[in-house]
């Protein structure tokens, strides 16, 4: 495998890597998604080595990308919570990096007000109107981990102060409720109009789970729904290349470069490639 060193400025600083650390799916449209934020992120940075390493299920997997980089890297989560990955795997992966790579993890990507704006846009782009006063219910893929619930629960807190309207956290797995939950108890208090953000990265099983949940219970009472005037359910499509989220992995890039990668609800102090504690 060819080794990648860090980059050089014209004055020759050396600038870390930026690798992205990608949950993985089984889906070509999630890759594609994943690979073409990667190259938005190269055109926003063209002065960067930007590597793409995956936590499962795709290659290249994180310890490969890890492998053949030399110097110093910086690692930036594309995952919205502080969940096992972001605490257990990812440091995992870089303690055993080796002695020749140094290494410093920003926080994952939210909650953060630019997500907010994305997540606004991609519901615009799914076709609700800009004034609507309908609740959203915010579509994460869960966890287990109350951390990582905790960063979607602000997540939805940060997008209602966005669009001004009630936002409602729901999961695909965990503990619920889950997105068809959430938008049947919307409409049992007389709300119409409910739509659905999907809180996720790219596409895969998990908005795909999104996709059918919602759904499938709005098609059994379509007959119902026409009667009183309520439409279907409309459901954004995930975040994707979007501008604000390469802009906010470069921010965190810059951030954790810098020594301040701070963010609620996450570690300020990332391991390193030999295992040692360094502060971020």
């Amino acid at each position: 495998m060819t080794t990648a060193a860090v980059s050089t400025t014209a004055v020759g600083r050396r600038v870390p890597a930026l690798v992205l650390v990608a949950h993985g799916t089984r889906s070509p449209a999630g890759i594609a998604v994943t690979e073409a934020l990667a190259g938005r992120i190269r055109a926003l940075r063209p002065d960067l080595v930007v590597r793409v390493g995956y936590l499962g299920l795709v290659a290249p997997s994180l310890d490969e990308v890890l492998a053949g980089l030399r110097g110093e890297a910086v690692l930036v989560p594309l995952l919205l919570g502080t969940g096992h990955h972001v605490r257990v795997d990812i440091p995992a992966a870089v303690a055993s990096a080796g002695p020749g790579l140094q290494c410093r993890t920003a926080p994952a990507l939210g909650p953060h007000p630019l997500l907010a704006g994305a997540l606004a846009d991609r519901l615009a782009e799914a076709g609700r109107e800009a004034r609507s006063p309908a609740p959203v219910v915010l579509a994460a893929a869960g966890s287990s981990d109350s951390t990582a619930r905790a960063d979607t629960t602000r997540m939805a807190r940060l997008l209602a102060l966005r669009m001004r309207v009630r936002v409602v956290p729901s999961y695909v797995s965990g503990a619920g409720p889950r997105p068809a939950e959430a938008v049947a108890e919307l409409r049992a208090e007389g709300h119409e109009g409910v739509s659905v953000a999907t809180y996720l990265t790219a596409p895969g099983h998990f908005s795909e789970s999104v996709q059918e949940s919602v759904r499938e219970p709005v098609r059994e009472s379509v007959c119902e729904s026409v009667r009183r005037g309520v439409s279907d359910v409309l459901v954004s499509r995930p975040l994707g290349p979007h501008d604000a989220v390469a802009r906010l992995v470069v921010r965190r890039y810059q951030q954790a470069g810098a020594g301040g990668c701070g963010h609620p609800g996450t570690s300020r102090t990332p391991v390193t490639s030999v295992g040692r504690i360094r502060t971020a």
